[in-house]
C-alpha cells in the first residue's frame, strides 16, 4: 500500500491504534438470525471488509433490549447467548488485523411498533413521531434506570466476546438523541427540562460502561439535529454535549447529523431509486397509510425535490465536525458521503476531522480501503440510495444494478 497518504497514518483512539484513517461506519444490515443472532450471512458481508484490511469497522447497532429494537433481522448484544456469534465477528475482523467497535443503541419512538411486536413504543416523553406515525409513552424513572443498565450489559456482552471497543449511539434521533433533545424531551423530573437533565441518561450509560468495561468507549452523535421549527439542538450545543464527554474521559467521535423526522439530510443522493425500492421492495408498505398514499401518488416529484435539497456530497458533514474539531482533543471522526480518496485527505489535511466514516460507499466496494490505497479502481457507489430503501426488508447489498450487476438474487428475500 502507498503509505504516503494520510489515509495510511495511524491513529491513537484511547489506548488503541487504528492502523489507517478510513473507518466502516454503522449500516442498517438486515443480515442477522430473526431472533438477533450472528449468522454466516453477516460475517460473508464483513468479511471482504476486513480482508481490505479496513483499520477500524464498527458493526450496524446492536439492539440492547427487545423493546430497542427497529428492524427485522438486526442483530442483538442483549443476552450472554449472543456472545458466541459476536465472538465469530470479533476473530474475523482481528484475523485481518482490524478493530472492531459495537455499536450499542436503542430505538425509542423510531420504530412502527405493530411490525416489530410492539405493544408501544417509548420515549423521553409522548411527542408522536411524524415519520413512523408512532405515539410513544414516556419511560418511567425506574425503566430509565433500566434501560441505561441495558446499554451497560450491553457492552459487558461485547467486551466478553472480544470487541476492541463500543459506540454510544447518540445521533439520529434514536433513544439517547431523544432524551438529549428538547423538542423529544418535555419532561421536568430528573431527566428534563435543563441541558444538564437531560444529558442524564447519556452519562449514567457512559458511567456504567466505563465502571464495568476495560473497552474503548466512541460516541455517535449529531452536527445538529436539523429540526426546522422544532426545538432541535444545535450544533454549539451539541459540541458542549462532546466536550462533557470528553472531560469524562471519551475516547473519540463520530459526527453525523439529524432525526429520522428531518428528512434525508443524514444521505442525500438521489431519490429516484430510494423511494421506488422503498415501497416495492422495503418498508414503504408497513408505514402508515397516509405516507403511503404520499410517497405512491408523489413519488416522482418528491425525487425532484429532494435531489436539489440533498444532493450527493462528499464530506457533506465537513462543516460540523470542524467545529467539534476546534473545541475537543480527541478525535473528531466525520461521516457523510466521503468516496474518493481525494475528498478524504482534504478532510483530514485540511484540519476538519482525524479519520472518516464510510458506509454507502463501502457496501459498494468491501475493498474501498485497499483501493483508494493502492491506486485501484473499484466499484463506485451511485448515492441511489436503492441500499437504504431495503434496509429493514432485504440484506444490506448494492442494490443498482449498473454498479452490482451480479447480486445474488438468492439475497432478494423479504419477510
Amino acid at each position: 500500500m502507498q503509505s504516503s497518504s494520510i489515509l495510511a497514518q495511524p491513529l491513537k483512539i484511547g489506548e488503541l491504534t487504528a492502523d489507517g484513517r478510513v473507518f466502516k461506519t454503522a449500516t442498517s444490515e438486515t443480515r442477522a438470525t430473526e431472533d438477533g443472532f450472528v449468522s454466516d450471512e453477516l460475517l460473508d458481508f464483513y468479511r471482504p471488509i476486513a480482508q481490505a484490511g479496513t483499520p477500524l469497522i464498527i458493526t450496524g447497532n446492536l439492539y440492547v433490549t427487545e423493546e430497542g429494537k427497529s428492524t427485522y433481522r438486526m442483530c442483538g448484544a442483549d443476552y450472554v447467548d449472543k456472545i458466541k456469534g459476536l465472538s465469530q465477528w470479533a476473530d474475523l475482523v482481528h484475523c485481518q488485523g482490524g478493530l472492531l467497535f459495537g455499536q450499542i443503541n436503542h430505538c425509542g419512538r423510531q420504530v412502527m411498533a405493530r411490525a416489530m411486536g410492539l405493544d408501544s413504543a417509548v420515549s423521553a416523553s409522548d411527542v408522536k413521531e411524524k415519520v413512523m406515525g408512532v405515539k410513544p409513552r414516556p419511560l418511567t424513572q425506574r425503566e430509565i434506570k433500566q434501560a441505561a443498565e441495558d446499554y451497560v450489559r450491553s457492552a459487558e456482552i461485547c467486551e466478553q466476546a472480544g470487541f476492541d471497543g463500543v459506540q454510544i449511539h447518540a445521533g439520529h434521533g434514536y433513544l439517547i438523541n431523544q432524551f438529549l433533545t428538547p423538542y423529544t424531551n418535555r419532561r421536568d423530573d430528573q431527566y428534563g427540562g435543563s441541558f444538564v437533565k437531560r444529558l442524564r441518561l447519556l452519562l449514567e450509560i457512559y458511567w456504567g460502561i466505563r465502571e464495568r468495561t476495560n473497552l474503548t468507549v466512541i460516541m455517535k452523535i449529531n452536527g445538529a439535529d436539523y429540526l426546522p421549527g422544532r426545538q432541535g439542538l444545535s450544533t454549539a450545543q451539541l459540541v458542549e454535549v462532546a466536550r462533557i464527554l470528553q472531560e469524562e474521559g471519551l475516547d473519540a467521535l463520530e459526527v453525523t447529523v439529524g432525526h429520522y423526522e428531518s428528512g434525508f439530510p443524514m444521505i442525500r443522493g438521489n431519490f429516484g431509486p430510494f423511494f421506488k425500492g422503498l415501497m416495492e421492495e422495503g418498508i414503504g408498505p408497513q408505514l402508515p397509510w397516509f405516507r403511503r398514499f404520499g410517497i405512491t401518488c408523489f413519488r416522482h416529484p418528491l425525487a425532484y425535490i429532494f435531489d436539489h435539497i440533498w444532493p450527493a456530497q462528499e464530506g457533506f458533514n465537513l462543516h460540523y465536525a470542524r467545529e467539534f474539531k476546534k473545541k475537543l482533543s480527541i478525535p473528531v471522526i466525520c461521516v457523510g458521503g466521503f468516496l474518493t480518496r481525494e475528498h478524504m485527505e482534504q478532510a483530514i489535511d485540511g484540519g476538519a476531522c482525524d479519520a472518516v466514516s464510510v458506509g454507502r460507499a463501502m457496501i459498494a466496494d468491501p475493498y474501498l480501503f485497499r483501493n483508494i490505497l493502492n491506486g485501484e479502481n473499484g466499484p463506485k457507489c451511485s448515492f441511489c440510495n436503492a441500499c437504504i430503501a431495503r434496509a429493514g426488508r432485504l440484506p444490506v447489498d448494492c442494490y443498482d444494478p449498473e454498479v452490482n450487476p451480479v447480486q445474488q438474487q438468492s439475497c432478494r428475500k423479504s419477510p
